[in-house]
């Protein structure tokens, strides 16, 4: 398979990229390094330039003919596009059609988006399947429902198909430390939790203690990258056999508590991170928590990496050793 991924030097573009390397497929990564790594591009990946508002970048990379492109080039701050929706709706709405329309110019049927839960909004009833209504509470999961209403019409009036693999949390780092480059300016829990650890930050505020689980603190629903990265290798195969489209989940299936996160990352880390409980923000729920079983089913895809362990102790692994070099590790 000859695949382009769009956004394919981020975070988990690059792991998407070495799922497709290990199993010899051609791997074409365009990216403009906004928020992506030129170091982390493998070697073996065909490296490409560009951004996706930039139409005749686009055309030509596509014109050098691909099995599949895999869309991971989206703004996927959800706090970010509330205070500045127009750098959202820009490269994630118009984007997104640029790049979909010259994919559909450029005879390429095998569409895959890296979608999210956040087109869900609040749950309505746990766990969240792919029929849960879609009422999105920021703007970043806004844009991912109409990039997804637009591959729909795009499929009923192309020759055109697609898959949208909706994430839940993606978290952890590439099990064998193929991939040493940190993100750039992380807002998720867990690299947080990291730099707490690394003594980047002084300490970890955790916004409620008071909800209605096992131990008070939030519970979400936490896939392992590698996991999301099989999953795309999956969607790939699926949409070039069956020449249809698919929409499914990509989740755990069981939720980590903020404090469970927390307790993990001592116990990994050796270190004590300090943590300030503070109060919940508006529109948290107290837990969210993804069905797969649509993905088990029709992939064949499961969740083999996502133990709480196995995220903190991978991810640790890469914030120790950039830690140590920098010289910040105390």
């Amino acid at each position: 398979m000859k695949v382009l991924l769009f956004g394919g030097a981020g975070y988990i573009g690059t792991h998407v990229s070495l799922a497709f390397l290990d199993r010899k497929d051609t791997v074409g990564i365009f990216d403009n390094l906004s928020s992506g790594l030129r170091s982390n591009v493998d070697s073996r990946c065909l490296f490409f330039e560009g951004d996706i508002l930039d139409k005749e970048r686009v055309r030509e990379v596509l014109s050098q003919g691909w099995d599949a492109v895999i869309h991971l080039a989206a703004f996927k701050a959800a706090g970010e596009s509330m205070i500045k929706p127009f750098k959202y709706s820009e490269n994630n709405i118009t984007g997104s059609l640029n790049l979909i329309t010259e994919c559909v110019k450029a005879g390429i049927k095998n569409f895959i988006l890296s979608s999210s839960a956040a087109v869900y909004g609040e749950p309505a009833y746990l766990p969240v399947d792919e029929d849960h209504p879609k009422h999105p509470t920021n703007y970043y999961g806004y844009t991912k429902l109409c990039i997804e209403e637009n591959l729909r019409w795009y499929s009923e009036l192309k020759d055109f198909n697609y898959v949208s693999l909706r994430y839940f949390n993606a978290a952890g780092y590439d099990n064998d430390g193929r991939m040493l480059g940190l993100e750039k300016n992380p807002a998720n829990l867990i690299p947080v939790v990291m730099e707490v650890a690394a003594g980047i930050r002084p300490n970890l505020l955790v916004f409620g203690n008071d909800y209605d689980t096992a131990d008070g603190t939030g519970v979400r629903d936490y896939v392992h990258v590698t996991d999301l990265a099989q999953g795309h290798v999956m969607a790939a195969d699926y949409v070039m056999k069956n020449q249809e489209n698919l929409v499914v989940n990509l989740g755990s299936e069981y939720g980590l508590s903020v404090q469970q996160i927390i307790d993990s990352a001592r116990e990994i880390t050796g270190k004590t991170i300090e943590v300030q409980y503070v109060e919940r923000r508006p529109g948290d729920p107290a837990k969210l928590v993804a069905s797969s079983q649509k993905a088990r089913e029709v992939l064949g895809w499961k969740a083999e990496h996502s133990s709480v362990d196995s995220i903190i102790a991978s991810t640790w692994k890469v914030y120790e050793a950039n830690s140590v070099k920098a010289g910040s590790l105390q």
